[in-house]
């Protein structure tokens, strides 16, 4: 007994405490890593008319190639090759610090992100507020690669926004069909098809169908890059789906080209179940990096809602990204917006490529944008 005491007694010395405490904590910090990222974005943007004048505007866009965040990341290894990991991201306004709204009145913090999950050789599950693997799947056929102006992003967004239907519906797990609450995401690689599903859990009593959202996304990547979503969302007081979108694309390189077509559907309906929209939407577009710092795109886009035939707009786009280093591009696009006399008011942003929808109805509006885009 003497010999265990003895050990113990100087185990328990402080010095050799503090030795093993320090030592602990040492490796712990060597298997977690946390990391804080963003991305800083902002120009000017000249047009020559405005919704519903012919007067002109200069104003200061934020993202306009990719949108402005900052966040946190982290991840512990678990050993056995399991990993742990969180995602805390901020959907943040360069042009006037503020945060930006989800489109139901709020604004919180981590629009973004907000979540933690586990991940392995199988793949990963992710609990909390995350990216929908629907949009995700198509970023690489997305002409302009959902840009944050000028691009089908604002189509995609804005025909999943329950509160711009006008038909009452809503569902509280929505943010603009990008990003989900309440949400439980599997991800995972089969050989060439990567994707994702996800179920963003309702929360209403007495029916657990109402109120939710399922996703799907999948890429197959190979010679030819080809993508494939579908998702739908169930209003929360009726249980009837109020969103059905559904999207294809298609993508191939050859040397310093890159050709890529998207087509996405959004069905909105009202709270009973009737239709209030169908918008098609049609990208094409082809990347130029004609020198190893510089890329042009040339994309064009026709949205169109089949429920109001007027609501129609035709947009070209054309920009440059010049790349200082990897972190800093300069950038300039001008983008021509024609659009029929129904794309108007709330109906506008439908089949609207650009943020705020303020293009002239049954005319032809120039919208001209310059600026900075880092990340860290």
């Amino acid at each position: 007994m003497k010999p265990i005491a003895k050990h113990l007694s100087a185990a328990c010395h402080p010095r050799v405490l503090a030795t093993g405490l320090l030592a602990t904590a040492m490796a712990a910090q060597a298997e977690t890593t946390v990391q804080i990222y963003g991305i800083v974005d902002t120009g000017i943007q000249v047009q020559n008319k405005t919704a519903g004048s012919n007067d002109g505007r200069v104003s200061m866009n934020t993202s306009n190639l990719r949108q402005s965040v900052w966040g946190l990341r982290g991840s512990e290894d678990l050993g056995n090759g399991l990993k742990a990991f969180f995602n805390l991201e901020s959907h943040i306004a360069v042009d006037t610090g503020g945060l930006f709204g989800d489109g139901q009145g709020e604004s919180p913090l981590f629009r973004r992100q907000a979540n933690v999950g586990l991940s392995g050789s199988w793949g990963s599950i992710t609990l909390g507020r995350q990216y929908g693997p629907a949009l995700l799947a198509h970023v690489a056929t997305e002409p302009r690669a959902f840009k944050e102006q000028f691009s089908s992003l604002y189509t995609w967004a804005y025909n999943q926004l329950e509160s711009i239907n006008g038909g009452g519906a809503n569902n509280t797990n929505d943010d603009v069909g990008i990003f989900m609450k309440n949400a439980i995401q599997y991800r995972g690689s089969y050989g060439p098809v990567t994707g994702g599903i996800l179920y963003a859990l309702g929360e209403q009593a007495g029916d657990t169908s109402a109120n939710s959202i399922l996703a799907l996304g999948l890429t197959y990547t190979g010679p030819v890059t080809l993508s494939f979503s579908h998702e739908y969302m169930k209003d929360a007081n009726t249980g009837e789906k109020v969103v059905e979108h559904t999207g294809l694309g298609a993508a191939v390189s050859l040397g310093d080209w890159a050709f890529k077509g998207n087509f996405h559907r959004s069905d909105n309906s009202a709270e009973d179940g009737s239709r209030v929209s169908k918008v098609d939407v049609l990208g094409l577009g082809v990347d130029w990096k004609w020198n190893p710092n510089n890329m042009v795109t040339v994309a064009y886009y026709d949205a169109r809602d089949k429920e109001n035939r007027s609501n129609h707009t035709k947009n070209l786009v054309i920009g440059n990204e010049t790349y200082l280093s990897k972190r800093t591009t300069l950038y300039a696009t001008l983008a021509v917006v024609d659009a029929d006399t129904g794309a108007t008011g709330t109906q506008a942003l439908r089949t609207s490529i650009v943020n705020d929808a303020s293009f002239r109805a049954g005319s032809t509006t120039s919208f001209f944008n310059f600026g900075i885009h880092h990340n860290f």
